[in-house]
Order: C-alpha cells, then structure tokens, then sequence
C-alpha cells in the first residue's frame, strides 16, 4: 500500500507556534525530512524508531537539492510509510510546498498540506510591528528578496512601491541595497520606515530600524543577516508603542541572573 505524505508547516520558530495538527503529524510519521530553519525541539515529538532526515539549506549550499527530497518523499511514501515534511513558516510561502505537491500527485500519491504561521506576519508581530493597521496600513504584501539562480528579476517593484502600504520581504537581506534602490527608483519616499528582524520568535530576535534610505548602513553596522525579514512601511513606526517580545525576553533573562 501506498504511504501519506504531509507537508507540515512548523511555524517561524518559536516552539509553542506550530499547529496542533502539525504536532500530530510529527508523531505519527515513519520519515520526518526536516528543514535548517524549524525549531529542533519539535523533533522531541517523533514517535520512537521513526527516521529524522535532515534536509535543510544554506544560502549558496544545500545539503539536499530539492531534486533528492521530491525523490526521498516518493520513494518512502512509495514504500507505504507515513512521511512528514517539516519545514518552517507555511510550506506555500516561499517554501517550495507546491513543488513537493506538484511531484507528489505525478506519482499518485496521497498527501495533506498543513499550514503554518508565516514569518512574514509573526515576526513584525514578535517585533512589535503589525502588518496592517487602520491608521497606517490597508493593505500587505509578501514578496521573495531572494532571486532564483540564472532567473531575471520579474518583481515589479514600482507597482509594489506605490501601490501596498506594507511590504513583508523574505530572504532578501544579501540583496537589501537593490532592494530599496528599486524601491525608491520605483517612488516610495527615501524616508518610509523599515524594520528589520533577524531570527524572529526565538530568544535570539534582534530588531534594527532605519528608512530606506538608511537601513543599508545600519544593517551593515549591527551585522544583520539571514534568516532577517524586512518589514517596509508606515506600520514600524508603531514598534516604538508596542514592542513586547524583545523587552519581556530582556526581562526573564535578568530573572535568571
């Protein structure tokens, strides 16, 4: 018999975010290919004997290419074990999900999509910063910074640019300078704020804001890299007023000490 594939999103990396039914994946799973990127903790809840797979990804070097995974969840749902794939954020938000779907039903195979909480929306929250807001920010978009090899940039950056209040942009910090030059070239004001949020969630959250004609610097100073989301847009202003996370967690570690 045929096994089942579920494509589970874990959430942005905070433990206590994934679904309830993301957790019933995982324990119920033979296989479990997991992602760089997810909170190891959640491997805890593997049933004894299933097999962990790591299948995570570096900018510039992945230990699996994406053609060994689809073939790894073929061969084991092939096989008729119960195969979870766990990748972080939602698997359809830059997470190559539907990819693994698309093979996956060419193979007639069963699967499930579980979705996860997206990093584009729960690290502003965890930042203090939310996407829309009836005062700021009516509309919000999800947008790739990160290009795919030997591909032209097909972003239209200027419709982007004039036409949502809020950007969300994942995985664009090594392309942060063309990012707001685009930006800006395409007629959003110099001065519109941005926020960027490095390992959003977890206890190692750090937060930088600037504008888009200051963030490049500022990035560069305080040494922010990937995984960073940046967040562009009226809404960071609010960071000031409501910022939660990075204090309480400031907070708790004093406790300790």
């Amino acid at each position: 018999m045929m096994g089942t594939v579920y494509i589970v999103g874990a959430g942005p990396g905070d433990v206590d975010l994934i679904t309830v039914k993301g957790v019933k994946c995982i324990q119920k799973a033979d296989i479990i290919l997991y992602d760089r990127l997810i909170n190891k903790e959640l491997l805890e809840y593997a049933k004894p004997g299933a097999e962990l797979i790591y299948s995570g990804k570096l900018p510039g070097f992945h230990a699996k290419k994406q053609e060994t995974i689809n073939h790894l969840l073929v061969k084991h749902a092939q096989k008729g074990k119960i195969v979870t794939r766990l990748k972080g954020g939602d698997p359809f938000v830059f997470g190559r999900g539907g990819e693994e779907a698309q093979v996956l039903a060419e193979h007639g195979i069963s699967f499930e999509i579980v979705p996860g909480i997206t990093s584009g929306i729960a690290a502003p929250a965890y930042a203090g910063i939310p996407v829309t807001h009836r005062d700021y920010s009516s509309s919000f978009a999800v947008v790739t910074g990160h290009m795919k090899a030997g591909k032209d940039d097909t972003i239209r950056w200027k419709n982007l640019a004039q036409g949502v209040d809020t950007l969300a942009i994942y995985m664009g910090v090594g392309n942060l300078p063309y990012i707001c030059e685009q930006l800006i070239n395409g007629g959003r004001a110099g001065n519109t704020p941005v926020a960027l949020v490095h390992w959003g969630t977890t206890e190692r959250q750090q937060t930088v804001t600037g504008t888009l004609t200051t963030i490049v610097e500022i990035a560069k100073k305080s040494e922010i890299k990937n995984p960073s989301m940046i967040i562009v847009g009226e809404v960071v202003k609010l960071r000031k007023e409501i910022q939660w996370f990075e204090q309480t967690s400031v907070t708790q570690q004093l406790a300790y000490v």
